[in-house]
């Protein structure tokens, strides 16, 4: 594991590493924010998974979450979308598929699974490193993130109870199996398996029995995929269904930006702690 970076904010340290990754066959590289607690001891951590066409800077850059990361004594660890590399596969003139599109699933359709195993890099491989290399509590983990990466903390968190104990989204991919951007990324890395798409699609998860024992969701009303992209709805309904309580804020106004995800990362972070 390489440093790539250090700063000190807001008393605690923003840094990033790289790492040569077994899992996805390349180098990967992740952020992780170290609040001033954790220089007397473990913290708990927040796993947060970025959108199509992002990498970890993202929201390292954009997303203000250090202040209250600081606040709530919570580390936020922030990976990688994709594998990356002249030797990984890729679509270069497709923004939905490839490099920064990895949808948080281990792919099984060649080429693709010799380096799009983003499921299981976050939940075995960087899992493990993060745990002996940094201060963090293993035992206190929650998960959140936006749009691809909503889709991501949700699909982890219920295939996943057991880990992580919080889970919240902005504007998550509810149903990519069926969504216009993600149905053509789930053809091409998983192939026509039927069983496989379904086990990467948070509503279909729940509506077949997977159970979390809640969830966060904001959504903006501004934004310009909810209708064909998001429409969380669905899996607004598939929760009602299975008795497994969803708050689901629409915030009038709020487009899919980082305007938007910074402006409610703090009731985020809050709500993760109160259950860490």
């Amino acid at each position: 594991m390489n440093l790539v970076s250090r700063s000190k904010s807001h008393g605690g340290s923003q840094e990033v590493y790289s790492h040569a990754s077994d899992r996805c066959g390349c180098d990967m590289t992740f952020a992780i924010y170290l609040p001033p607690q954790a220089e007397q001891g473990p913290v708990p951590v927040l796993w947060y998974l970025s959108g199509l066409t992002c990498s970890h800077a993202n929201v390292m850059d954009k997303g203000e979450y250090r202040a209250y990361a600081a606040l709530h004594g919570v580390a936020v660890v922030c990976p990688d979308t994709s594998p990356r590399g002249d030797a990984v596969p890729d679509e270069a003139d497709n923004w939905q598929f490839g490099s920064g599109a990895g949808f948080y699933l281990d792919a099984t359709s060649a080429p693709w699974r010799d380096h799009y195993q983003m499921y299981s890099y976050i939940r075995d491989e960087l899992q493990t490193l993060v745990a002996e290399n940094f201060p963090i509590d293993s035992s206190r983990q929650g998960i959140f993130g936006h749009s691809m990466g909503g889709h991501g903390a949700l699909t982890m968190a219920l295939k996943n109870p057991d880990l992580y104990r919080s889970c919240s989204a902005f504007a998550p991919i509810v149903q990519p199996t069926t969504a216009d951007w993600s149905s053509s990324a789930f053809e091409k890395y998983l192939g026509d398996n039927p069983e496989a798409w379904a086990d990467n699609d948070a509503t279909l998860l729940v509506q077949t029995g997977a159970r979390f024992p809640e969830f966060l969701i904001d959504q903006g009303e501004a934004d310009g995929f909810l209708e064909d992209g998001l429409r969380p709805w669905l899996f607004e309904t598939a929760c009602k269904q299975a008795d497994i309580p969803l708050t689901l804020r629409m915030q009038a106004g709020y487009d899919h930006s980082y305007f938007f995800i910074s402006t409610f990362m703090g009731d985020h972070i809050a709500w993760h702690a109160e259950r860490l």
